[in-house]
């Protein structure tokens, strides 16, 4: 009887040992769950050939434009948006220097290093205050061209323009939608083409290393356009704050 007694609690015993080792500890370090949202990357815009006499404008808009588009993508919950610095960086990695016209296999070559299943490319033209925008979201893996967008309007309307290119792009090109009451809060914002402007030279002078002159655009943009809030983040973010 002794013995049965015994051999039942060391049965106990093990079973206790075996449920406590397939239970995770609390406090355990879990994996993140994988992100499986479609990843996308946007280049740099293209001065596709800008008439004006604000020459130092149309070449800050080649970086704004990039970031301007990333900001709006990103407002979809349903997509994974590259940051411009994590490109910057796995570009300069790979000693690749993407300025220009850029064909669909570099495109969708640069979405794979930088893991994004689609790559934007777009280009700008400004003819005396007219303003065109495309884009085309190219697919990584085939290098097709899913879709190519155009607007156009007065440059005063270029924040606009960009929300809507941004809106198009996506629903064209069968990615997640962004929801209603989001895009109705951005199209809401009346960010005149002088804060995207001002805002596009910041992010050039930052990405110069001219920190000061970009803090004084950042706060500059916080001052005179406070509804641009991206800028305020900038401007705490290379303050350290």
């Amino acid at each position: 009887m002794a013995r049965a007694l015994w051999r039942s609690g060391r049965t106990m015993s093990a079973l206790a040992l075996t449920f406590l080792l397939a239970v995770p500890i609390v406090g355990e370090a879990q994996d993140p769950p994988a992100d499986d949202r479609p990843g996308v990357a946007v280049l740099r815009f293209e001065n596709g050939g800008s008439f004006g006499p604000e020459r130092e404008d149309f070449g800050a808009l080649e970086v704004g434009l990039q970031q301007v588009l990333i900001t709006e993508l990103t407002q979809n919950s349903g997509l994974r948006v590259v940051e411009r610095s994590t490109l910057n960086e796995i570009l300069a990695e790979q000693d690749l220097a993407v300025r220009g016209h850029v064909d669909p296999q570099t495109a969708a070559r640069i979405g794979r290093l930088v893991g994004a299943r689609y790559t934007i490319t777009g280009q700008f033209m400004d003819n005396w205050g007219e303003m065109r925008l495309d884009a085309r979201i190219i697919d990584g893996e085939t290098g097709e061209i899913l879709t190519a967008q155009q607007v156009m309007d007065r440059r005063e309307r270029l924040y606009s323009l960009m929300v809507g290119l941004g809106v198009q792009l996506t629903e064209n090109a069968d990615l997640p939608p962004l929801s209603l009451e989001v895009r109705e809060a951005r199209e809401a914002r009346e960010i005149p083409a002088e804060a995207v402007i001002l805002f596009s030279r910041a992010q050039t002078y930052e990405d110069f290393g001219d920190r000061d002159r970009a803090i004084e655009a950042y706060q500059r943009i916080v001052n005179e356009f406070p509804q641009m809030t991206e800028a305020r983040e900038a401007l705490e973010q290379i303050s350290g704050n």
